[in-house]
């Protein structure tokens, strides 16, 4: 039985900051364009693949940073809506624009629906120290992690940590304004922690994590959807088998794969924090002592969410819509064995993973099925115009990605 949305109230992809090669963005325009739900999305300028896909009816170009003050991106939301004309389901694709609807939920539940949470827990779920701090609080492993303040805490730091250690931006919104890395960077010893801090300023905004080493560990993610009592309407896990840059970055290649413990594990977190709406978890799998760590939880849509889909053909776009405009969410298993691969950053990420020699035990040696990120027969111009964006630029990109991958395990080096 085909997926029946509700055509009268569209959607809405929300995002700041400048990244116009996003294929999540583009992922949910298809999902509810083909359900003949009008699209609309914001975007950096006309000629995003986002704006150049068949299903989306408007795009409405509004050049961000994420550093701007909340009022102004309220008043720019509301502006949207006003030309929108009706109601419209708010789809963010960033930490950034989460947070911002969670805290002024208010002001926007006239032109716009969302998923109610708390207004605190998505920029606290968002922060690394506080993701950490809430899984001690309800006992979900993670790594061991330290929150310096000063470069005098991180020399101390470095006198006893155990390396390699992953640095990552402490804070949404902070990353924007005063970014200390440029997402998580591997540091293989003291010297090199110590050159990369001297960058920092005199309060760092990092995280510095245990490294999880990649030969006893196993990367799975979660996607799901929760009402506003925090029941799963749907509930997906998978695993990541590349990521660019490798071990560290955005997934490149990924599938489904049941897992009945972490789906457990994630629905009990979610229930006890009492949170609604879309989420995407990283979660790292230790040989070591058998444990599920939680390394981010993004209280949003992930970029890769259309690997998931119930064999009813509900992801966790198609769910939010569902439960946000009254309809019944139809029940299903997730398709286990389906693939997804990010076309433009698999490519080097698979040369990285054969020069490393890792595999991933719980990939099906066989996919049952392939969702493409970029590319789509019913709608080929996103693929298309990301080609044409990626080139040099992204060329450019995945080397200084790379060269700062590589040179945490000696000189440090990093990109602004």
């Amino acid at each position: 039985m085909p997926v029946e949305a509700d055509r009268d109230v569209p959607g809405l992809i929300v995002k700041f900051g400048d990244y116009p090669l996003h294929h999540g963005g583009v992922g949910a325009i298809r999902s509810l364009g083909r359900l003949g739900v009008p699209m609309y999305a914001i975007t950096e300028d006309a000629y995003t693949p986002a704006a150049s896909s068949r299903y989306l009816t408007r795009a409405f170009v509004w050049p961000t940073t994420g550093a701007e003050e909340p009022a102004h991106l309220i008043e720019g939301l509301l502006r949207i809506g006003r030309r929108i004309g009706r109601p419209a389901v708010l789809i963010p694709t960033d930490e950034e624009a989460a947070v911002l609807i969670a805290e002024h939920q208010d002001e926007l539940a006239g032109p716009f629906l969302f998923s109610r949470v708390d207004p605190a827990l998505p920029r606290r779920l968002a922060s690394k120290q506080g993701l950490h701090e809430l899984c001690a609080e309800h006992g979900v492993p993670s790594p061991p992690a330290a929150f310096p303040r000063s470069y005098d805490e991180i020399v101390a730091f470095a006198e006893t940590a155990r390396f390699p250690v992953v640095a990552k931006n402490r804070e949404a919104f902070v990353r924007r304004r005063r970014p200390a890395v440029n997402g998580t960077t591997r540091i293989a010893g003291r010297e090199a922690l110590l050159a990369l801090a001297r960058d920092w300023g005199e309060r760092p905004g990092v995280i510095l994590q245990e490294y999880l080493p990649r030969e006893e560990a196993e990367d799975w993610i979660v996607h799901a959807c929760f009402d506003a009592d925090s029941v799963p309407l749907v509930l997906f896990t998978g695993v990541k088998v590349r990521s660019w840059p490798p071990h560290a970055g955005m997934t490149a290649n990924a599938y489904v794969v049941d897992n009945p413990e972490l789906a457990d594990l994630a629905a009990r977190f979610i229930k006890e924090i009492g949170f609604s709406g879309v989420i995407d978890l990283d979660l790292r799998f230790d040989r070591r002592d058998g444990q599920y760590k939680l390394l981010d939880f993004n209280p949003r849509m992930g970029a890769q969410f259309r690997l998931f889909e119930s064999d009813s053909g509900v992801d966790v776009v198609r769910a939010m819509h569902l439960n946000l405009t009254g309809r019944p969410v139809p029940e299903g298993e997730q398709r286990a064995g389906r693939r997804y691969i990010v076309e433009n950053i698999d490519l080097p990420a698979r040369l990285a993973y054969r020069r490393s020699g890792y595999t991933t035990p719980h990939a099906p040696a066989r996919a049952s099925g392939t969702e493409l990120a970029w590319f789509a027969g019913d709608d080929p111009l996103p693929f298309l115009t990301m080609l044409a964006r990626f080139v040099r630029p992204g060329a450019k990109h995945l080397h200084q990605l790379w060269r700062t991958s590589r040179r945490g395990a000696g000189t440090p080096h990093t990109t602004r």
